[in-house]
């Protein structure tokens, strides 16, 4: 299935390029979610007519998106207090929704979605550098201390 992405997705491609994409993955998620339209001749001449108009709103999404990013950068070390064994090893894990609560705690609102873990949860205590992908161009990084519940 052919469709016209309407903003730039990862890992897939930029505002106004046509791609090929699974069948489920244009029908269920990009095109209800407004991210894509169908690769027909009328919906390329009307996405030609709003071109203009989505790239503006694309500029202004990453203008947001660099503000969040430097207050994320200007965030203290984020302490996270969790059980945990005499060796540092968690009793449970870290996961992106408790690293999203506390920065969120700590004043700059993120959701789950965006906190980025490629080595999966953190089990042991310490400190952690995280990255937070705030818009598709745009990511922030925010230090996270494991500590001991006891501490």
């Amino acid at each position: 299935m052919e469709v016209i992405l309407l903003e730039k997705i990862r890992n897939l491609g930029s505002l106004g390029e046509k791609v090929k994409v699974a069948p489920g993955y244009g029908r269920n998620y990009l095109i209800p979610q407004g991210k894509a339209t169908y690769a027909t001749a009328e919906n390329l001449k009307q996405f030609e007519a709003r071109r203009a108009e989505l790239e503006k709103a694309a500029a202004e999404a990453i203008r947001t998106a660099e503000l969040r990013q430097q207050a994320l950068a200007a965030l203290p070390i984020i302490k996270i207090s969790a059980k945990a064994g005499e060796e540092g090893k968690l009793f449970g894990s870290i996961g992106t929704k408790d690293i999203a609560d506390a920065v969120t705690a700590a004043g700059v609102e993120i959701c789950k979605s965006e906190v980025i873990l490629p080595t999966g949860v953190l089990r042991q205590l310490g400190e952690y550098e995280i990255e937070i992908e705030v818009h598709g161009d745009v990511m922030a990084s925010v230090k996270i201390a494991v500590v001991s519940e006891a501490a």
